[in-house]
């Protein structure tokens, strides 16, 4: 794997770290095809139960890498934004396996979106998410205007896009942007409990929880009630949910093997 993208697997968790940290972690078309191949390679490894995206340095991601779409020969806009974010975004969100966006340090953009895209956000308390767009005459991409208005409500997805105005990791908390804004101390130990806890889990049963709910935000009662039958079929014909329930009989603790 390119340096430019560290990878690792640990316990059953799969650590993505952005690495160009000279440039905040921000995004070019060959970090983005190793994010993408990355993220390929945990849904293929059955050994893979959780995966965990973060960053080198001081920042988490400041979205796309500038130079790359100033520069003589650049790649157009649409080019960047189908085959650099469209993509990763896509393949965050299908992935059946849960995602958690370890936000050690800012995060602004496409990086502020790609961590609302992953399953559970957990982010330093200093930590500002920024939807810098706007300053530069854009709009926001990589699925910002679909989950802000959901996450936040419509008013507070106005503000925080058409004004750019930074938000702490701790407003973010409070106001339900993110899962969960943790002391710097704290850090590192919170995504281990976390992450961990989420490798031992019924991994089938989260996918199937984590497509309707993401369903949810279109479909209507009937259709959301028809999905939810069809996905409990599914899960009720998993190893895990006969080892949940003989766990449950014989009062211990159950061993989830993840399909």
């Amino acid at each position: 794997m390119s340096e430019i993208l560290l990878t690792g697997v640990n316990g059953g968790v799969m650590t993505l770290t952005l690495n160009r940290p000279d440039v905040f972690n921000s995004f070019n078309q060959d970090m983005a095809r190793a994010f993408q191949s990355a993220l390929d390679e945990a849904a293929k490894n059955d050994d893979v139960r959780c995966v965990v995206i973060t960053g080198a340095g001081r920042a988490f991601c400041a979205g796309q890498d500038l130079k790359e779409v100033t520069s003589e020969g650049s790649p157009s806009f649409q080019v960047i934004v189908e085959e650099t974010y469209n993509k990763s975004i896509r393949r965050i969100c299908s992935l059946e396996k849960p995602v958690v966006a370890a936000v050690n340090g800012v995060a602004a953009g496409a990086g502020a979106n790609i961590a609302l895209a992953c399953d559970f956000v957990v982010a330093k308390s200093s930590v500002k998410f920024i939807q810098a767009f706007a300053n530069i005459g854009l709009i926001p991409d990589s699925g910002g205007t679909y989950w802000l208005p959901r996450l936040v409500g419509m008013s507070r997805a106005k503000a925080l896009t058409m004004l750019g105005t930074p938000l702490s990791a701790k407003e973010a908390e409070a106001i339900g942007m993110i899962h969960q804004a943790v002391e710097e101390n704290a850090f590192e130990d919170s995504i281990q409990t976390l992450t961990a806890k989420l490798a031992e889990m019924p991994t089938r049963g989260l996918a199937l929880t984590k497509k309707a709910l993401h369903a949810a935000a279109t479909n209507d009662l009937n259709s959301q009630l028809e999905l939810e039958l069809e996905l409990q079929v599914a899960a009720a014909d998993t190893e895990d949910y006969a080892e949940g329930v003989k766990a449950f009989l014989e009062k211990r603790k159950p061993k989830f093997i993840g399909r």
